[in-house]
């Protein structure tokens, strides 16, 4: 595949606490709209949320024209200053974010033959009438020799579902190899103090997640 043309970013909380994971989710949110008024295409791969918990970290994936302005303007420390939503006399408002480019010559070796994959399409749902898709277009991509799965329905077609699914899965073995660096407590810890101390790129103020405009956060 093709790696040239698309854009990993680490999305992460450190080791902060449940707050920190709120403003990940928040981030992404943000990002995806951006992005898409941007005329990028935009996907993510999260770990540590599940039943509807707020990810640790996420793995974005861009590509498009504007990428490198985009990214730009990600990168780095983001602030959220908020009063916290699950402890109610909380004295701490101020949480981060750090926003980390990943490059595509350190991404992890994957064998991605055809006789490591079981690929598989379905009738995606459509919605509804003249527009409901009625080929199998949707494709399910399993790595037999780790397990790990990918599913793309977002396209009409099945061969751009297939590459999307690929897309994917390549993500979430980037994701899971950083979730096995972040095993390393030590390491969480300091990443978690650096964001800290870092001056933010971007901060963010508020559940709304509304910019502040050429401000600079206080610390909390």
């Amino acid at each position: 595949m093709n790696t040239s043309s698309r854009k990993h970013l680490l999305v992460t909380s450190g080791d902060g606490p449940r707050e920190c994971r709120r403003a990940v989710a928040h981030v992404l949110r943000q990002m995806e709209h951006e992005a898409r008024r941007a005329g990028l295409r935009f996907s993510s791969d999260m770990s540590g949320g599940c039943d509807g918990a707020d990810p640790s970290s996420a793995l974005v994936t861009l590509s498009g024209s504007q990428m490198p302005e985009f990214t730009n303007t990600w990168i780095g420390t983001v602030q959220w200053i908020c009063k916290s939503p699950f402890r109610a006399h909380h004295r701490r408002q101020n949480w981060y974010v750090g926003v980390f480019s990943v490059d595509n010559s350190d991404l992890p070796e994957i064998d991605l033959e055809t006789g490591a994959l079981r690929i598989e399409t379905f009738r995606s749902g459509g919605p509804g009438g003249q527009h409901q898709n009625t080929t199998d277009s949707g494709v399910r991509v399993t790595h037999l020799p780790t397990g790990l799965v990918a599913v793309s329905t977002d396209e009409r077609s099945q061969h751009r579902n297939r590459r999307v699914a690929l897309d994917r899965l390549v993500a979430r073995f980037i994701l899971k190899r950083e979730e096995s660096l972040a095993r390393d407590r030590s390491a969480q810890n300091q990443l978690h103090r650096l964001l800290e101390r870092g001056n933010p790129v971007r901060v963010f103020k508020g559940e709304r997640f509304a910019e502040m405009k050429n401000q600079a956060g206080g610390r909390g």
